[in-house]
């Protein structure tokens, strides 16, 4: 008969060797559940999506549950490297890993990619074709621009021309409402601010204006096989403009995620004129605070460029002089050479997390690329 204690502080020893000691999928710590069919360690969180995978994983928390010696010994006997080796062999390098904060549809499919459809494997590395064949094409919802409602739009993109194009009708062979190029994309998952579990932002610069477009798409594995055609699409055109740089440097270029966003209160250049609410959205790699009248705008009102401290960009907590409209008390002032910016936060949590937002760009020295954003808007 198993010894309960015995084996439970044979799996809490297990847990700690290293590669043990974070979850398999997500990376998070804490990893206190285990799939005793795949021999992995997995957090809570991610153990949701293996119980709903029985005919591939069985999941037991390694606390709370009796296991049998033969169950400890399969355990010992796998773990998580051993699953990574055999799971993970083949993964396209522009394709996203999930972590642990990422929405749950990026880290739904990737344990379905992992271990269901086993797309990773050498053995059915064909099925990764449609996002790294450098050619996509299918219909998503899209938000229109000015109302509410999604309209079912077809998208194609294409890696011979680095373009994403849609259309307003179904066949794509007639002219497109838009043509995207690659090189200023951006995507990001959206679920709570496009109110879709599958929402997917897309945001591309046109005529020196941020754009934003809002998708979703139905089946999880659809909107992400969309995502990561976009990065395929994107790393393409990275190694093409950047044929020196080595691979580590292109990954967090391929997709980024916003720094911050948020609504705060912004008055004028003088001070003296109202506080408006807007939304905004700061993203370090370019640099860029911009902002809109709201979350689902599709083009920003303005941009504000972020220097470093050396050439005299620098935030602080303030006090603004005029309080004309503003609702909210907790205040933000970012300096540039040429003016300076106030903003009004409504709670002092959002105070202290955009300064540090602010303080971790400004922090960053500038890079050649940076220089050709300077001639940003400051509005």
């Amino acid at each position: 008969m198993a010894n309960w204690d015995r084996n439970k502080n044979l799996l809490l020893e297990l847990v700690k060797l290293p590669g043990n000691d974070r979850c398999a999928d997500c990376g998070a710590p804490d990893a206190d559940w285990a799939s005793y069919k795949l021999g992995i360690f997995v957090c809570l969180n991610c153990s949701g999506t293996h119980r709903n995978l029985p005919a591939i994983s069985r999941i037991k928390s390694i606390r709370l549950d009796f296991w049998d010696d033969d169950l400890v010994e399969f355990m010992k006997s796998s773990g998580n490297a051993a699953a990574k080796t055999l799971y993970e062999s083949s993964i396209p390098v522009f394709y996203y890993r999930p972590e642990h904060q990422d929405c749950a549809v990026l880290k739904e499919q990737w344990i379905r990619a992992k271990y269901e459809r086993k797309e990773f494997t050498a053995e059915r590395k064909h099925l990764q074709q449609p996002y790294s064949s450098g050619y996509y094409e299918g219909m998503l919802w899209k938000k229109g621009k000015d109302k509410k409602q999604f309209l079912k739009r077809r998208f194609l993109l294409s890696q011979k021309d680095f373009t994403l194009k849609y259309f307003t009708k179904e066949d794509s062979s007639t002219n497109p409402k838009a043509v995207i190029a690659v090189k200023d994309l951006n995507v990001t998952f959206e679920p709570e601010k496009i109110g879709h579990m599958h929402g997917l932002q897309i945001t591309f610069v046109q005529e020196d204006h941020t754009r934003n477009l809002f998708v979703y798409h139905d089946s999880g594995q659809e909107i992400v096989s969309w995502f990561n055609a976009i990065r395929a699409a994107r790393f393409a055109y990275l190694k093409m403009t950047f044929p020196e740089a080595v691979e580590s440097e292109l990954l967090p270029l391929i997709t980024r995620h916003h720094l911050k966003e948020g609504y705060m209160e912004k008055t004028g250049p003088k001070q003296r004129e109202p506080f408006k609410k807007r939304w905004f959205i700061l993203n370090s790699n370019d640099r860029k605070l911009l902002y809109f009248k709201s979350p689902l705008d599709a083009v920003e009102l303005g941009a504000v460029f972020l220097g470093p401290e050396s050439l005299g960009y620098s935030v602080k907590e303030s006090q603004p002089k005029s309080m004309r409209g503003n609702k909210w008390k907790y205040g933000v002032t970012v300096e540039t050479p040429d003016r300076q910016f106030v903003f009004m936060c409504e709670q002092e949590r959002d105070q202290k997390e955009w300064i540090e937002a602010f303080q971790q760009v400004i922090s960053q020295p500038m890079i050649p690329k940076d220089y050709a954003s300077k001639g940003l808007r400051e509005v």
